[in-house]
């Protein structure tokens, strides 16, 4: 995961991860819009990338400060469409074994046939002391067919064309709070990378069956981006 990052704010209670990002180039982090919604008492924003524990980020980790946010002009609160934003940093990031940047496809690229995929974020830690730790999680998924997300029993037509949704039908594993901007990667059989496919966006609830966590398409907004 050395393109994932973590969004973080600063306030006068402290500095928090308030969502995750990917690197998509050196100066750029793509993200959801959604992050910075309701953002007006934030002090300052930064990003941290390369780090797994965020308690504990390490010698291999940067921290950059944000210079601009682009929301997509086209981004709905009320109904989450158009969730998408970039990020430009103040300086560039430095690629390394820890640092490396995600792959966006294009239209040329199938991605509705990619079978292996991954999501990952931070989340608590466990009896951490002295207190809460945020420790890099990932877990394997599979690509659900958005006509079946929006089936009746399902997501009832909210989830927009411009959306994927990933996890499985019975639930037990998906993105919860935290996770929001989060990289949905899946691996290219005949190239064997991963394609950076998704952003966490929105679910209902964490884990639920028949509840699957739904992502922006970066494919769906390449040009855009």
């Amino acid at each position: 995961w050395s393109g994932i990052a973590s969004i973080q704010v600063t306030m006068q209670n402290g500095t928090w991860h308030v969502c995750s990002g990917a690197l998509i180039s050196r100066r750029w982090v793509l993200t959801v819009a959604s992050c910075f919604i309701g953002a007006g008492a934030v002090l300052e924003w930064k990003v941290v990338i390369g780090a797994t524990d965020l308690a504990q980020p390490g010698p291999k980790a940067e921290v950059l400060h944000i210079k601009q946010i682009l929301m997509h002009q086209g981004y709905v609160e009320a109904t989450v469409s158009n969730n998408i934003a970039l990020v430009e940093l103040d300086r560039p990031a430095e690629c390394s074994d820890y640092i490396q940047l995600g792959c966006v496809p294009d239209n040329s690229v199938t991605v509705a046939k990619m079978k292996t995929c991954y999501m990952a974020g931070w989340k608590r830690a466990p009896h951490s002391a002295p207190g809460p730790r945020l420790v890099l999680q990932e877990a394997k998924v599979r690509l659900v067919d958005v006509q079946l997300c929006n089936s009746s029993r399902w997501y009832r037509g909210a989830v927009h064309p411009q959306d994927l949704c990933a996890g499985y039908p019975r639930g037990g594993i998906d993105t919860c709070q935290g996770d929001i901007g989060g990289p949905l990667v899946c691996k290219d059989k005949v190239k064997d990378y991963f394609w950076l496919v998704g952003l966490v966006s929105w679910g209902e609830g964490c884990a639920r069956a028949s509840r699957p966590g739904v992502f922006t398409s970066t494919q769906h907004f390449h040009t855009w981006i």
